[in-house]
């Protein structure tokens, strides 16, 4: 993908935390001026969200630099007329407009009224749950409130949320495409205009075949940790001689009986209560036991040796240093100076 393909474009980011500095980071790795705006005091609040052996006065933070590269840095108080005259001045310029304030911040910091200013200008706009409410919202109690964090987990465990902030994730990625849309739009049209997602239906329009579970059966999603509420074996943990983990997406009977092949337990695919899926869900923690017993006389590389040459989808459950211990792991990972602070990030492109 040409990295320079947005180099006419010009975004101003007054956006903070996840979801809108990311897709600020989207077109500014594709080549697109990105301009990021602070307040000289309380700057973006991700700044300060530092581990504990991170430098604690450094000027940035890992969590920062994940969403924010390179881009321009400005320091603005929107509450001063001043200061609201130089974003005023730098809209006039600008493509795209990134913010994600409370619905009464935006008369208060004049940007109420945008349509008017600035005809062509795209105005990406994050909120929590609407552009009516102004009701604060963060990540955790997205998950929480839109059935993620009830499906995640086990029965021992109780919910559970994901170790990223996933709804942001989603936000973002939906809130890239409106922008896209509207780009193409305005091609068209020379005209600009609104582009809002809101946390809450990123969450909700991200549920795909849970909410179809439920949708049409009105069978409520149980928390199974890992395993796959339709396919088994999928999810199921199993560790092999070597005190390695594994885990088995078998999505197809096709699968299952070359799974069985390998591990040698053929006779399994003639039994009544694994010969195809919707059985093997049902009699899931029996096959589980097999399983577990034959994947117990393999060292991991041998088994999963023979299974990738057979196409069937498995993989070592890896912690993240051995994940960027991978070449093509590291090929995503793009380094910047931030504030004289040397930073790293993985891509947020990863299409080519």
């Amino acid at each position: 993908m040409n990295n320079s393909l947005f180099k006419d474009l010009i975004v101003i980011d007054l956006s903070t935390v996840l979801a809108g500095p990311s897709v600020g980071m989207f077109f500014a790795e594709l080549g697109a001026r990105v301009i990021k705006i602070e307040h000289p005091l309380n700057p973006d609040v991700t700044r300060s969200w530092k581990l504990p052996d991170e430098d604690a006065s450094s000027p940035v933070s890992a969590y920062f630099s994940s969403i924010n590269y390179k881009k321009e840095y400005r320091k603005l108080n929107l509450t001063d007329e001043g200061d609201r005259n130089i974003l005023n001045d730098l809209l006039t310029d600008a493509d795209i407009l990134l913010s994600n304030f409370k619905r009464s911040d935006y008369s208060r910091f004049g940007l109420d009224q945008l349509d008017q200013k600035y005809p062509s200008l795209i105005h990406g706009r994050i909120s929590g749950y609407g552009t009516e409410s102004d009701r604060v919202a963060y990540d955790l109690i997205l998950q929480a409130e839109s059935g993620f964090m009830s499906m995640n987990g086990t029965t021992e465990s109780g919910p559970v949320k994901m170790p990223v902030a996933l709804i942001d994730v989603l936000a973002a990625h939906h809130l890239k495409e409106g922008i896209l849309c509207k780009l193409i739009e305005r091609n068209q049209t020379n005209r600009g205009g609104l582009v809002s997602v809101s946390l809450l239906d990123a969450a909700i329009s991200s549920l795909v075949n849970q909410a179809s579970n439920y949708l049409m059966t009105g069978t409520v999603p149980k928390r199974i940790g890992s395993l796959h509420p339709n396919i088994a074996p999928y999810g199921e943990i199993f560790k092999t001689s070597d005190e390695r983990l594994v885990t088995f997406a078998i999505g197809s009977d096709q699968h299952f009986t070359k799974l069985c092949q390998v591990l040698g337990i053929e006779d399994l695919v003639t039994e009544e209560r694994f010969k195809n899926n919707q059985n093997r869900v049902i009699h899931r923690e029996e096959l589980g036991s097999i399983i577990e017993k034959a994947v117990a006389r393999f060292e991991l590389d041998t088994l999963l040796g023979e299974l990738h040459q057979l196409n069937v989808p498995a993989g070592e459950i890896k912690s993240l240093d051995r994940v960027f211990a991978d070449e093509q792991a590291r090929a995503l990972v793009r380094t910047e100076e931030i504030d004289h602070v040397s930073t790293k990030r993985v891509s947020g492109i990863a299409f080519k």
